[in-house]
């Protein structure tokens, strides 16, 4: 075989021509123990606290532990891929997960990926899951309501935009069918919803996820999902995951509602993440840093002001060439007008778009034997504005929704409620706990007055208008009616057996008989004469037509 040196030395030529020097420079360290889904790495003394690190087999991980001579790294995804000896290297990303409107009707995890079956997400977008929640000068009060569609909850613990209301009860009390309910009630609004499924079996977040396709809910909310055979580390990171997602629809001027159920299990799995990393343990095994891990959570819910800005009265609606800031304190506007007068007639304020957008949240704990005063429960009271209590002896007596309204609380209060359901709602939660207290002392004696029987009467009728099924929010328009009917005493005289029928049988003849009532309730949002004469009337019609039905039946 003969070789050509021309041939040979053209063919070099043109390889060295077409070489690129490309120099790879990562921080790397090694892995030098590894196990329960957590690692000690040498090597990456620079690394940030809640840095991303990249480890082989797709594996991620982040820096929890900055110790002097190693860093301590909570593992994502299949952590027994992982050797003693691996190689890590640095991201110099903190903590993030996908975000935009094509996350809307998707289930993913906790890292935002996609579980549903359904394919890649087409979003480039991304949102650091720790985030500092806003100061207290770019929020506003809390005063605009977020209706459950549970009656109890609207009229009695009435939550707002913004809020943080915590649902708290034993297992099997019903928590989740609150939240549910909540996600389904906000069909026809414009807030979006995120569910975060912590530690549950995937057959519960299933049935879950396939009642809000029923409900058609799906296409308004996002489900993450760490479940019960998830590594502990999604389940500590899966709520920050939601509440990112969240606040991206939130920082463009929308209104976001965030479920966490449940927190406990975060707290669970962080203590095994702490344990493992050899942190100090406290009270009930927790780190000492467990109130910062929920309170940096719920402290993200805000209803944030509008912003207000000056721009020239010709200019277009997203007029970049802003003249001075956006100005989001008290009195909003106050200070741009100042500059108005400065600049002259030809400026104006105008609220900037996209802005002025709410996150609430609705955090769910689970008690041990209605224990309320227990570590984790008595911390997330403390940081939430109220809470909504399940009790097991009310839900096992067929009161259900079982909320115990003695120890409900809501801080925001008539605040967060339309002006008429503040006042038909009023006198319920006394009578209700006049009749609770009356009850109790009735067991005991049997000649009771006059006045007294008419105020268990009222009471017995009160509560049992206050149980709800399940998966059957109601519209605001439709409680007011109804729970003026209570509390103005059109229910005394209905038998207690058909107290339920005498409900549905009003929202029909409301439906077809009266919905400029509705319109009119639901319009003016207050109780004024014409609202409450309509109410009247049509009860008064209603009433009549019951008695008929009854008497023929």
């Amino acid at each position: 075989m003969e070789f050509k040196v021309g041939e040979i030395s053209e063919i070099l030529k043109r390889q060295i021509e077409g070489y690129e020097e490309t120099i790879d420079v990562a921080e790397v360290g090694t892995v030098t123990s590894v196990g329960d889904g957590v690692a000690r790495v040498y090597g990456l003394e620079n690394a940030a606290y809640m840095e991303m690190l990249a480890l082989p087999h797709d594996v991620y991980g982040i820096a929890l532990n900055l110790e002097e001579d190693s860093v301590g790294v909570v593992l994502f995804g299949e952590v027994h891929k992982v050797k003693e000896g691996d190689q890590v290297r640095r991201t110099g990303r903190i903590m993030s997960v996908p975000v935009g409107e094509a996350m809307l009707g998707r289930v993913v995890d906790a890292l935002g990926r996609p579980i549903d079956g359904r394919g890649p997400i087409e979003t480039s977008q991304v949102a650091p899951v720790e985030r500092i929640a806003p100061g207290v000068v770019y929020r506003q009060p809390v005063n605009e309501p977020l209706q459950t569609g549970i009656k109890a909850i609207d009229a009695m613990i009435p939550i707002g935009r913004g809020q943080r209301e915590l649902i708290i009860g034993d297992r099997q009390t019903g928590k989740t069918a609150v939240a549910i309910d909540t996600i389904i009630n906000q069909k026809s609004t414009d807030v979006i919803c995120i569910y975060v499924a912590i530690g549950q079996k995937q057959s519960t977040v299933a049935n879950v996820v396939k009642t809000l396709e029923e409900a058609g809910a799906m296409e308004y909310t996002v489900v993450v999902v760490a479940g019960a055979s998830d590594p502990a580390a999604m389940q500590y990171i899966s709520p920050y995951s939601g509440v990112a997602i969240g606040e991206f629809f939130r920082d463009r001027g929308g209104h976001v509602l965030t479920i966490y159920d449940d927190l406990s299990k975060q707290a669970n799995a962080y203590r095994e993440i702490s344990l493992l990393l050899r942190r100090p343990p406290g009270r009930e095994a927790f780190p000492g840093d467990v109130f910062f891990l929920h309170s940096r959570l719920l402290e993200r819910a805000a209803k944030l002001r509008e912003a207000y800005v000056v721009v020239k009265k010709d200019a277009a609606e997203d007029a970049a060439d802003f003249e001075g800031k956006a100005y989001h304190g008290v009195p909003g506007a106050g200070a741009s007008k100042e500059r108005v007068k400065e600049l002259g007639d030809d400026y104006e304020v105008r609220v900037v778009k996209g802005t002025g957008g709410s996150l609430t949240s609705l955090p769910i704990i689970e008690t041990q034997a209605g224990d309320i005063s227990a570590y984790i429960p008595t911390n997330v009271i403390s940081i939430t504005d109220g809470q909504i209590f399940l009790e097991t002896d009310l839900f096992h007596s067929g009161i259900r929704p079982a909320i115990n309204a003695g120890l409900s609380v809501s801080r925001v209060g008539g605040n967060a409620q339309v002006g008429a359901m503040k006042k038909v709602a009023g006198t319920l939660r006394l009578e209700l706990a006049q009749y609770r207290e009356l009850a109790a002392f009735a067991q005991f004696g049997s000649d009771l007055d006059k006045a007294t029987q008419a105020q268990l009467n009222r009471g017995q009728r009160l509560q049992e208008l206050l149980k709800q099924p399940q998966y059957t929010p109601l519209s605001v328009e439709k409680q007011i009616c109804v729970i003026y009917a209570g509390t103005h005493g059109y229910l005394d005289q209905v038998v207690l057996s058909k107290l339920g029928e005498f409900e549905r049988r009003l929202y029909d003849y409301l439906d077809a008989s009266k919905p400029e009532l509705l319109e009119l309730i639901r319009e003016r949002g207050k109780l004024d004469d014409d609202v409450s004469e309509g109410i009247k009337d049509a009860l008064d019609t209603f009433g009549e037509k019951f008695k008929a039905m009854s008497a023929e039946a």
